[in-house]
């Protein structure tokens, strides 16, 4: 089969399934794996795709932004996994930031029995923090709907008021060319602010925010680590190369 018959066929199966894997494409296309891994590879060159682990995904769009319930309910395990190695970083006395991501709320559990202070634009994070007595300020702000997080003008101000032993984040796109990014300029803005403010940065981000880009740009690579539960080898050398990556084994 010559290359671009191959290519069309890749990318009518990715158009139908959200995620298919290197041995599906190797029975559609009656290729071998090696050809598949290199049509993969110039295909998410080309910025039609994005290899995941064992196979390739669909790239969302750059302003889709899913609501906090419907975030909060995918890759629950692998959120949990990657959260509660975050929480192990958190030393006593530490005041950190947590931002209004869903991977970050599953830290909370995480961090009891831990003298600290967190200053949050979450939400949804409160009444975990509460629950747990953790001494917790809320930036104001305004209030947005769809992550429940606390931005714009208000926040950016409140920000100023603190500095951070280190941050949390989360991001919707993970790029080794174009950095974190997110569909929100605000709320954009709201975290390169809070990664400025701390000693150390931390996102935390499952296999599928790699090589996604969203809308607004964070910041660079280099300005914080990341922790993710899965990456296959040759997309961690690619961001090893750009920052720290910990890779949390299940």
């Amino acid at each position: 089969m010559l290359t671009p018959e191959r290519h069309r066929l890749i990318l009518q199966a990715i158009k139908e399934k959200p995620i298919v894997k290197v041995q599906e494409l190797v029975d559609l296309t009656e290729s071998s794996e090696s050809t598949i891994r290199r049509d993969l590879t110039q295909l998410e060159e080309e910025k039609f795709l994005k290899r995941v682990h064992g196979g390739a995904a669909r790239l969302q769009g750059k302003l889709q932004e899913p609501s906090m319930s419907e975030k909060s309910a995918k890759n629950l395990q692998e959120k949990r996994e990657i959260a509660q190695y975050a929480a192990s970083l958190v030393e006593e006395g530490d005041c950190i930031y947590l931002d209004a991501g869903s991977t970050v709320t599953e830290m909370i559990p995480f961090l009891t029995e831990k003298d600290i202070v967190v200053v949050t634009n979450g939400l949804m994070h409160i009444s975990g923090l509460l629950e747990r007595r953790i001494k917790t300020f809320i930036i104001g702000g305004f209030a947005k709907e769809t992550t429940n997080a606390i931005i714009g003008r208000g926040a950016l101000t409140s920000l100023d008021d603190y500095r951070f032993d280190k941050c949390f984040m989360g991001v919707n796109g993970i790029h080794p060319e174009y950095g974190y990014t997110t569909p929100d300029q605000e709320e954009a803005v709201i975290k390169e602010k809070a990664i400025s403010l701390s000693r150390e940065a931390f996102v935390l981000a499952d296999e599928t925010k790699f090589f996604e880009i969203a809308f607004a740009k964070i910041t660079e690579l280099h300005h914080a680590r990341i922790i993710t539960n899965k990456l296959d080898p040759e997309t961690e050398l690619c961001y090893s190369r750009k920052t720290t990556i910990k890779v949390v084994a299940p």
